[in-house]
């Protein structure tokens, strides 16, 4: 039922029977997410000029899976001893599905600092513990994609035809740090092409190794973070990047 993401380049894998589960119980469901996936691109122009807060492709995701039927939710665990209650805790997800099965719970993490896969794989882990979560479910930037990112970022600004910091208005970026400027600046200098220069600072700054992305998944997962609940990790490959 994966296939049209194989086809597409996505970085996929499944943990403890999450395949078997997803394909006997939830086939509808699992069907929703490839085709929203599948049909899911991010505009080069949007990643280049995306600034503080959520992406504006996100965004769209977002509401695509929303309308799908994967909302937003917040569960609440409560231990009651005697009738007190004795602990409380919420975790708030991304997006949910309940079906007849059970319940999916899917979290998207486009460009966050790394600890938060620990955040969600944990989530997941204790959610399942209490039967509330029967598949959980991480999309974040594939390794293609994530490798992808400087020489295609380069090449638009090159199609393009900036040559200055000027030139990036054009994408929405209207302020930049004073330390952003001056690496651009003294590579500029140093011989460097304006959209090589800007390139190497902004994807070293924005999409580095301490964002989330793929491999960091991938290496928690391979220590054992969020046994043992059934996961579903999915990486975005560069074909998604759109001109």
């Amino acid at each position: 039922m994966l296939q049209p993401l194989r086809d597409l380049g996505f970085d996929i894998l499944a943990r403890n029977h999450a395949m078997a589960i997803l394909t006997q119980d939830f086939p509808q469901e699992l069907g929703r997410i490839t085709e929203a996936l599948a049909g899911f691109r991010i505009p080069l122009a949007e990643v280049i000029g995306g600034g503080g807060g959520e992406a504006r492709f996100t965004q769209r995701l977002r509401r695509t899976l929303t309308e799908a039927g994967w909302p937003k939710h917040v569960f609440h665990v409560q231990t009651i001893v005697d009738g007190i209650e004795r602990e409380g805790i919420s975790h708030e997800i991304d997006h949910v599905c309940t079906a007849g099965a059970g319940t999916l719970a899917l979290e998207i993490e486009w460009n966050n600092k790394d600890p938060f896969f620990d955040r969600d794989l944990e989530n997941f882990q204790r959610l399942h513990a209490q039967s509330a979560v029967s598949v959980g479910l991480v999309v974040t930037r594939g390794s293609t994609m994530q490798a992808a990112f400087a020489q295609r970022i380069e090449a638009r600004l090159r199609a393009d035809g900036v040559t200055d910091e000027a030139g990036l208005a054009r994408y929405g970026i209207d302020e930049r740090t004073g330390a952003q400027r001056r690496a651009v600046a003294r590579m500029t200098a140093a011989g460097a092409a304006f959209p090589e220069a800007f390139t190497r600072t902004f994807v070293a700054s924005k999409f580095g190794q301490a964002t989330t992305h793929w491999a960091k998944l991938l290496a928690r997962v391979e220590r054992g973070v969020g046994n043992p609940c059934p996961l579903l990790l999915l990486g975005l490959p560069a074909t998604l990047l759109t001109d």
